[in-house]
């Protein structure tokens, strides 16, 4: 019985390795497009910033698609972000990225208004 296990878990460390290996592959890509001055446009609203106790609610925590460390994401500070509001009217509300947060590319950033929580999961521009 113990033969019949460890033949599928080589194979899923095969399979890790490969993984492992692409995605340092994709993450020296990535490097090179950002040392060249091209910034992504696009975000996502991952959620509010909050505490244990208390969430404020004109401050969001955004992750930026591409940027993995709190180096690239710190060329982002200042920069201004606008979420648009699904539906005719197409309203706008605007904010900027204040600092990182944590160590994985994660942004703060205070708006002017609060989002309303349908905005979390959602897209919002990064203007340059």
């Amino acid at each position: 019985m113990e033969s019949r296990k460890q033949a599928p878990r080589a194979k899923k460390d095969s399979a890790k390795a490969a993984g492992k290996h692409d995605a340092k592959a994709a993450k020296a890509v990535a490097v090179e497009g950002v040392a060249h001055g091209t910034l992504e446009n696009q975000a996502t609203v991952l959620s509010f910033r909050r505490g244990r106790h208390t969430q404020r609610t004109n401050q969001f925590l955004l992750g930026i698609s591409g940027v993995d460390s709190r180096a690239k994401a710190s060329q982002y500070i200042g920069r201004r972000v606008v979420w648009t509001a699904p539906g005719k009217a197409r309203k706008e509300i605007h904010g900027k990225i204040s600092k990182e947060h944590g160590r994985n590319g994660v942004v703060r950033a205070r708006f002017n208004r609060g989002l309303p929580g349908t905005a979390i999961r959602e897209k919002v521009r990064i203007m340059e």
